[in-house]
C-alpha cells in the first residue's frame, strides 16, 4: 500500500479528486485529498494572510500531523507549485512527486511568471472581496470550467468552485533545499490540450521519460478519473 496526497489547483478543493480517490483506495491505497485554506469547504477561513507559502504550509502540516512517509505527492495545476514547495521543506517525507497536468516552478518563479496570458486574463475578470484580491470566480475564468464539457460533470463542479486569493499566484517560490528537492523521482501526466504549450523535452527529462499524456481537457481528474487512476497506480509499483 502506498500512500497518496492529492493536491489540488486554484479555484478547486480536495473534491474534485472524489472519484480519482475512490478508485484508488479500492486498490487499497491510503489517499489523503486536502483542501487549502481559503477554498472549498475551507472558504469560511479565507484572510489576507493567504498566499503561496501559506498554502505550502497548509499541505506541510497533513505530512506532518498523519506522520505519513514516501508519500507520492500529486499536485494538478497550481497544485504544482504547491508541491515543488513542500518537497523543498519536507524532502525526507516525499518519495515521488507526480505533476498532474501542473505548473513546474524553477526557484524564484510565480505561476504568474509560468502561465502570463492565462494568469493576467484571470486577473482582468477578478474583483476584490473584504480587502482581498481574489481571481477564478466560478463562470469567469478564461479556460470555462477548466476544460470540462459535460454538462453533468459542469453541474457537479459549479457550486464546488470558489474564488482563489491572487497573491497565491504571484508570489513567487522560494527554495531553500534545491538540490535535495531535485533528485526526487517525478512523473508528469500531461493533458493533450495542453501539451503544446509545454517543453516536452525538458519535462521527459526531468523525469527519465515518465511523461505520460490522456486526451482530454485540463480538469482531467475529474474529465478521466479511470485513466488517472490507473496513472497513479503505476507511480506506486516503480
Amino acid at each position: 500500500m502506498a500512500s497518496f496526497v492529492l493536491v489540488h489547483g486554484g479555484g478547486h478543493g480536495g473534491w474534485c479528486y472524489q472519484a480519482v480517490a475512490r478508485i484508488m483506495r479500492s486498490h487499497e491505497q491510503e489517499v489523503y485529498t486536502p483542501t487549502m485554506t481559503g477554498l472549498g469547504e475551507r472558504a469560511h477561513l479565507l484572510s489576507p494572510a493567504i498566499d503561496l507559502d501559506f498554502q505550502i504550509n497548509d499541505i506541510v502540516k497533513v505530512l506532518d500531523f498523519e506522520d505519513l512517509r514516501d508519500v507520492i505527492l500529486v499536485g494538478h495545476s497550481y497544485g504544482g507549485m504547491v508541491i515543488t514547495g513542500v518537497a523543498d521543506r519536507a524532502t525526507d517525507r516525499i518519495g515521488h512527486l507526480v505533476y498532474l497536468d501542473a505548473a513546474t516552478p524553477q526557484n524564484g518563479q510565480s505561476l504568474l511568471d509560468i502561465a502570463p496570458l492565462f494568469m493576467n486574463a484571470a486577473r482582468a475578470q477578478g474583483r476584490v472581496v473584504d480587502g482581498i484580491e481574489l481571481v477564478l470566480f466560478p463562470g469567469t475564468d478564461p479556460l470555462q470550467f477548466y476544460g470540462v464539457k459535460d454538462p453533468k460533470q459542469i453541474a457537479w463542479m459549479k457550486p464546488k468552485l470558489t474564488p482563489h486569493p491572487w497573491k497565491c499566484f504571484e508570489q513567487k517560490l522560494q527554495l531553500t533545499n534545491e538540490a535535495a528537492t531535485a533528485k526526487i523521482p517525478q512523473t508528469h501526466i500531461c493533458c493533450s490540450s495542453t501539451m503544446p504549450g509545454r517543453d516536452r523535452a525538458k519535462l521527459e527529462a526531468s523525469s527519465n521519460g515518465r511523461l505520460w499524456e490522456i486526451d482530454t481537457g485540463h480538469d482531467l481528474m475529474i474529465t478521466e478519473p479511470e485513466a488517472v487512476a490507473k496513472m497513479l497506480l503505476r507511480v506506486a509499483h516503480l
